[in-house]
């Protein structure tokens, strides 16, 4: 005899045109998996989903069922927030669409899509908005968190770039939401997170860009913070919009431009980033160089895309 919560779940597998992934099923652990490998959550339904009519379904089968969800986009979560045990996962990461009008200047860009997707097509016509720093994190959650980048300074966070966009709220309504439409929910969910619908599609302002930047890392002994990081927080005073310091402190990863012996040390690394005319970011950018006595430094143009890679 099929129980209620069993008819339930084969009623949404009928009208659910991804895939829908149960405990024992193949790629149910490759679907539960994401970049924190720490996280071992299992849910009890995986739906992977191809589309916005998927979301809805989704969505409506968590309310009938009763069952907690959780919202797979990147999967690049440190905290885990995309796997839930016991609950729905609701995989967005099927739907990595990209679609860039190079006139207006826009993106129309589906959850699944990491900033490689993204950068991809955009760069495509020289173009980009601020999002991240790391090619494997997903648009996502990246922009419902608030979002910043390289371009930051200039042009912003990810939010103050996103047009408009499409959710589905809990009430299995898709709403299309901007600052004419329905402009309290975009308020919301521009640095809100995942907590006011599922967002099935981006819409994003673009700018010019690359497709070659100035960039790289000039590295110094952490014993040399003090010295370092005072003359970084007068130094950037003065910078230019168009061009961005940033430091890091850690331990040294065997880069290999650095020598054996610094791998695994403290180090301060200055991270440094030139939109525009190449030689005149250089110089601009030339006396971080001399803020100190370095291990190393690697810089030089490069594509925008690889130095989105970087990280």
């Amino acid at each position: 005899m099929t129980s209620p919560a069993d008819k339930t779940l084969q009623e949404f597998q009928s009208k659910f045109r991804g895939e829908v992934l149960l405990p024992g099923d193949t790629g149910y652990d490759e679907a539960r998996t994401i970049w924190n490998a720490m996280i071992d959550r299992k849910p009890a339904v995986i739906a992977r989903c191809t589309g916005c009519a998927d979301v809805m379904e989704a969505v409506a089968y968590a309310q009938k069922a009763g069952l907690v969800v959780a919202m797979r986009g990147g999967g690049h979560n440190i905290a885990g927030n995309a796997v839930c045990s016991g609950g729905l996962m609701i995989d967005l990461s099927p739907m990595k669409s990209v679609r860039v009008d190079p006139v207006a200047r826009t993106a129309t860009v589906e959850p699944g899509a990491t900033l490689g997707d993204f950068d991809h097509e955009a760069q495509a016509f020289a173009l980009a908005t601020p999002l991240g720093i790391n090619s494997t994190t997903g648009v996502g959650g990246l922009t419902l968190g608030g979002g910043f980048g390289w371009l930051t300074r200039k042009y912003g966070m990810s939010v103050d770039n996103l047009v408009a966009a499409e959710i589905v709220t809990a009430d299995g309504r898709r709403r299309r939401v901007s600052a004419d439409q329905d402009p309290e929910l975009f308020w919301a969910i521009r640095g809100g997170g995942g907590n006011f619908g599922v967002v099935t599609l981006f819409e994003f302002r673009l700018h010019p860009v690359g497709p070659e930047i100035f960039s790289g890392l000039v590295v110094y002994p952490f014993e040399q913070a003090r010295e370092v990081l005072t003359k970084y927080r007068e130094f950037v005073k003065t910078l230019p919009d168009e061009l961005s310091v940033w430091a890091v402190l850690r331990k040294a990863p065997p880069l290999p431009f650095l020598p054996e012996e610094v791998h695994g040390k403290g180090i301060v690394a200055l991270a440094l980033f030139g939109m525009g005319d190449a030689e005149e970011a250089r110089k601009r950018l030339d006396p971080v160089r001399a803020f100190g006595r370095p291990y190393g430094e690697h810089l030089g143009v490069q594509p925008y895309t690889a130095w989105q890679q970087a990280f």
